[in-house]
């Protein structure tokens, strides 16, 4: 067969056969990425042989991971690196050498090893994470712009800045000690005047290239000339003797501080995801699942090994740099893989006979089960913190980490606005608030937003806003309302969560994120959904409407009849499966389980709204799963519960044990002859240190003490012993002349 054939027909097989395993992996709701792995091995030379020589796709693929790194170093800008250089710098490159230091030593002692060289050289292997999988699977879940995302990201760039002084050690890794310094000596010199090279170029040359393309107003002329910039530097640094990916990667930055860096962007994507899926497919071509077969349980051994080494090495290091410990622990389930540059490091290493063909494909094998396992792992960590969170010694440790890391001395006692977030709506809002003269306390976790905060003299807590502590510093109990603009839904959720439950009548305003967030975020309690794409929409509108003759005020009630709608004129159609799979995603980050009303329980015939669980125990109710397998998800306040339903609940479990006495009629139900309010304790009142016996004393047992929320915490049901504090606030439930006597003491 003639050659340029047989690359266009090896092209179109990978291709196929990756466009077949992706779909395969996601209609099972899997990650991709284990569809495009699978089917490298099925169609490469150790599965059906289709692709015989992997020579000319592994070519391709180095493209892809050319364009990947592009891509990441024209969103991952140099203002962007300044926020986590010290982890990035300090923190990545400490990572890198203990991993390689304890690899060898280790390797060595065990006898896995005959060379120090090789110690080094698999340490070197161990001590890379995967940028492609982590980016990919940060932005998937809208975490790119989080703490943790923002240090994985930071300690990734080092690595793979590291490669190219791993490229240029390797040759000499067998020589006299001399030689090594001198390899690592040249190529850290040609790091640095690349480095100046580059600077200069992004100054005085890129920017001025790029308005050229643009003039021309020519899609394709621009693509091309933004693609032969990209390989042109990545080439360079291979000549070098740098690597190919560096060279993208800092073309990349190049064009990050550049006028039309995200036209570039827009540009490049659909390039870089096909070479890249190219690339994961030939990863899948070089493993043999026969040897991996045959040596499973050594590769899941060394799996295990390296994902728990990896983890031991990087958390504390990011836990050292000052990042709170749900910070720490995310970054370093995150990074425990091994990369796809490794796979660069382990062919190249045989060459050079650093590592037997048995070792070389150990690494392959191990190495792709912890690509494939890493998006498991990330999509885990809610679960596992939750899980965490009901073992009391865990719990302990996370609580200390949920403290805040500092606090302005000048925090508004009252009637004040909470802001969760200061990116650039935060301090829109915050600046707009402050103009009418309204107190405001900014909730961030990042150091250099707080640092702007103390610059400017603006109320702050430096802590994570998902933290119940963190939020009662922030007064959130005495506070009028809240705005929720946080970088990911998880957060976001959590935090909204946890806030009502702190202050159940808190006036919450939330940015939306995606459209799908809209409805879930309302039924945890939001008062108000803000979603700024429809909101662009929307005044867009109200513009050209009054401009065709519409009235003003006709335009903005025509406006808010769609605010008032949740935006539902503006959501596309959805079916009942695809609503059912985003319930589920939502759910997926907070405590939740199903739960079957009771034949027997007084909550049936009731409306929610009647039921009013949310205020009563904490619980949301987010599906509603009827006899005959019918389901309602994020049902309405109007929905009656009826015989047989089972209820999708979010909450914490002792607001699930609150649901369950509710439920079962252990605890009252809101009827007309008898109502339940939320009561704040105030620090004077006559009934701190008083017992709930006490107090029922005082009503003449008219009223009852439901439940008691003190320090987020969700006590049902008190015992007659329990002591009153200032701040307590107590769920009373009674007839409305009793609650009205009881406020008087209060």
């Amino acid at each position: 067969m003639q050659e340029d054939f047989r690359l266009i027909l090896d092209l179109v097989t990978v291709l196929a056969a990756a466009a077949a395993g992706g779909l395969f992996a996601a209609l099972l709701k899997q990650p991709v990425l284990l569809g495009y792995l699978i089917a490298g091995i099925i169609v490469g030379p150790t599965g059906l042989g289709l692709i015989k020589e992997v020579v000319q796709v592994e070519t391709l693929a180095q493209f892809g991971v050319a364009f990947l790194l592009f891509a990441l170093g024209v969103e991952f800008s140099f203002s962007e690196l300044r926020k986590v250089q010290v982890i990035s710098l300090g923190g990545g490159g400490l990572q890198i050498a203990l991993t390689i230091l304890i690899t060898t030593l280790a390797s060595l002692g065990l006898g896995w090893v005959t060379s120090p060289a090789q110690g080094v050289f698999l340490g070197a292997i161990l001590s890379l994470s995967s940028t492609a999988v982590v980016l990919k699977s940060l932005m998937e879940r809208n975490e790119a712009e989080t703490s943790h995302g923002q240090v994985m990201l930071g300690i990734l760039v080092v690595q793979d800045l590291a490669l190219g002084l791993m490229l240029a050690v390797l040759p000499a890794l067998d020589k006299p000690i001399e030689e090594i310094g001198l390899a690592i000596g040249w190529a850290l010199v040609q790091t640095g005047l690349f480095a100046l090279c580059a600077i200069a170029a992004a100054i005085w040359v890129v920017p001025g290239l790029l308005r050229l393309l643009a003039k021309t107003e020519s899609r394709e002329l621009f693509l091309l000339g933004v693609v032969a910039l990209c390989l042109g530097i990545a080439l360079i640094t291979e000549a070098l003797g740098l690597s190919i990916e560096m060279g993208a990667f800092v073309a990349g930055l190049m064009i990050s501080e550049a006028e039309y860096a995200d036209e570039t962007l827009t540009y490049v994507e659909p390039l870089r995801d096909i070479c890249a899926t190219i690339f994961f497919a030939s990863i899948g071509m070089l493993i043999d699942p026969v040897f991996v077969w045959n040596h499973l349980e050594l590769i899941l051994g060394l799996v295990a090994l390296v994902l728990l080494g990896k983890f031991l090495i990087i958390a504390p290091l990011v836990k050292l740099f000052g990042y709170p410990l749900r910070t720490a622990l995310i970054a370093g389930l995150g990074l425990a893989q091994i990369g796809e540059f490794s796979f660069v490091l382990a062919s190249e290493g045989q060459v050079l006979g650093l590592v037997s063909r048995q070792v070389y494909l150990l690494i392959l094998g191990t190495t792709a089960v912890t690509l494939v396992v890493t998006p498991f792992i990330l999509r885990a960590v809610p679960t596992l913190f939750s899980w965490a969170e009901s073992v009391p010694f865990l719990a302990k440790f996370l609580v200390q980490s949920d403290q805040p890391l500092d606090v302005a001395e000048d925090l508004p006692q009252s009637n004040h606005v909470v802001v969760c977030g200061y990116g650039r709506i935060g301090k829109n809002i915050v600046k707009l608030l402050r103009e009418q003269d309204c107190p405001v306390v900014v909730v961030d976790q990042s150091e250099s937003r707080i640092q702007m905060l103390r610059d400017q003299g603006i109320p702050y807590v430096y802590g994570n806003a998902s933290s119940l502590y963190v939020l009662d510093k922030a007064g959130v109990n005495e506070a009028r309302g809240m705005a929720i603009a946080l970088p990911d839904p998880m957060s976001m959720r959590l935090c909204l969560k946890r806030s009502l439950d702190l202050a159940p009548e808190l006036d919450i305003v939330v940015r939306a994120i995606k459209p799908q967030d809209i409805e879930s975020l309302y039924q945890l309690g939001a008062r108000e959904v803000v979603q700024p794409e429809f909101e662009a929409s929307l005044e867009l509108s109200a513009h050209l409407w009054s401009g065709r003759g519409l009235s003003v005020p006709l335009a903005q009630k025509r406006v808010q009849a769609i605010r008032d709608s949740r935006y539902a004129e503006l959501l596309p159609a959805r079916s009942g499966a695809q609503v059912a799979r985003e319930v589920k995603s939502v759910v997926g980050d907070l405590n939740n389980r199903w739960y079957g009303l009771p034949d027997d329980s007084p909550l049936l015939g009731l409306t929610l709204e009647e039921t009013d669980c949310r205020r009563l125990t904490g619980v949301t109710v987010m599906a509603i799963r009827r006899v005959g397998d019918q389901e309602i998800d994020y049902p309405d306040l109007s929905e009656t519960l009826e015989q047989g339903d089972r209820l999708l609940l979010v909450g914490e479990s002792s607001e699930m044990d609150a649901f369950d006495e509710l439920a079962k009629g252990e605890a009252a139900v809101p009827s007309p002859q008898n109502s339940c309010q939320w009561v704040r304790v105030t620090e004077s009142s006559e009934l701190v240190d008083q017992t709930i016996a006490d107090l029922y004393r005082l009503t003449a047992k008219v009223v009852q003490i439901q439940a008691i929320r003190r320090d987020g915490k969700f006590m049902r049901l008190p015992e007659p012993e329990t002591l009153i504090g200032g701040g307590d606030r107590l769920l009373l439930c009674g007839s409305l002349e009793a609650l009205v006597a009881v406020n008087g003491l209060i």
